[in-house]
């Protein structure tokens, strides 16, 4: 593995083909998730509620597809 700056703003990850996919893609996605995230000043308890308001209402739209 070769981690380099690749200029000021980025950085440069190199790994081998032997790599598992499925892992890189879930580590990826955990690096999206940081940089998307990196100038929130929400409280985890925010992200909760909100997570869960968001969860109530989808079920409740969707719960007929699931339960006959």
């Amino acid at each position: 593995m070769l981690i380099e700056n690749a200029d000021n703003n980025n950085i440069t990850i190199t790994v081998s083909k032997s790599i598992d996919k499925f892992g890189l893609q879930r580590l990826i996605d955990y690096l999206k998730y940081l940089e998307a995230t990196s100038g929130s000043k929400a409280k985890q308890a925010e992200v909760d509620k909100l997570a869960d308001e968001v969860n109530s209402s989808w079920w409740e739209a969707n719960k007929s597809r699931f339960i006959k």
